[in-house]
């Protein structure tokens, strides 16, 4: 199935490892060149590597996108070195679980820093070149958003803001010529979730699969786990000619864990 991506321009936040990494890699493998970016030096630039191998372009922005300068120079960085901006993935992020009366301000503002406002800043400094583009934005966020329980009360709140602010950019997407959606993935297995499972195997003294399957049961006994192809390929699908009447969507992929409509 030809996507109509070849020579398309993608900027992948997160995309030193895991579900960045696998989108970057994806789009690279239909034809785009990617800027990709993260604090990870080192994996970043074997991520680059293997996609000019591929015979694309790519990018490397070492930076932290929770400094408010931070998208700004990104932006500029892609422009100059790719040339513009088709599709963006707001993908960067990751948010302390915990008791509420535990957590601190800090644990709060550092949740919201880089998954919301980063990609909000980051949004905002793209928004020129996928309008000139008619291009795509895509954010990540988490089925914690449909499911709020108490222990994850940060990164609930987060993912439901990120709903919110693209539901926002959607609809002036349809006036300026910019797709917008939004992907929730349930559990994916990462290297975040493997040092969960592991820590939890620590603490328990039970074997991998039986805390394999204490999380499927916590996550409403989804199917199994998702992988990082399961996010990129969606991604890819989405940003895609074929998929070009997707706009302002949320999608759950999540192998049936959110059971309300």
């Amino acid at each position: 199935m030809e996507l109509g991506l070849k020579g398309k321009v993608a900027l992948v936040t997160g995309s030193s490892r895991g579900i960045g990494r696998g989108v970057a890699l994806a789009l690279a493998a239909e034809g785009c060149d990617v800027m990709l970016t993260g604090r990870d030096a080192a994996a970043l630039n074997e991520t680059a590597e293997a996609i000019r191998k591929s015979g694309r372009k790519a990018g490397v922005a070492v930076l932290d996108l929770r400094e408010k300068a931070a998208p700004e120079k990104l932006i500029e960085q892609t422009k100059r070195e790719l040339g513009g901006l088709d599709i963006l993935v707001n993908n960067a992020g990751a948010t302390k679980r915990g008791d509420f009366l535990e957590l601190t301000d800090a644990d709060w503002e550092d949740g919201y820093a880089l998954k919301f406002f980063g990609h909000m800043r980051l949004a905002r400094a793209a928004w020129p070149l996928l309008k000139e583009r008619h291009g795509s934005l895509v954010s990540i966020g988490g089925t914690g958003a449909r499911k709020p329980t108490a222990e994850f009360t940060i990164g609930s709140s987060v993912n439901s803001a990120v709903t919110g602010f693209t539901k926002c950019l959607a609809d002036r997407g349809k006036t300026e010529g910019v797709q917008v959606n939004c992907i929730h993935p349930s559990v994916v297995e990462t290297d975040r979730t493997r040092r969960r499972i592991k820590a939890r195997m620590e603490s328990t003294g039970k074997s991998e699969q039986a805390i394999r399957d204490e999380i499927l049961g916590e996550f409403n006994n989804t199917i199994r786990f998702g992988t990082v192809e399961d996010v990129a390929d969606l991604v890819t699908f989405i940003v895609s000619k074929r998929g070009t009447w997707l706009h302002g969507a949320t999608i759950d992929l999540d192998g049936g864990e959110i059971q309300t409509p």
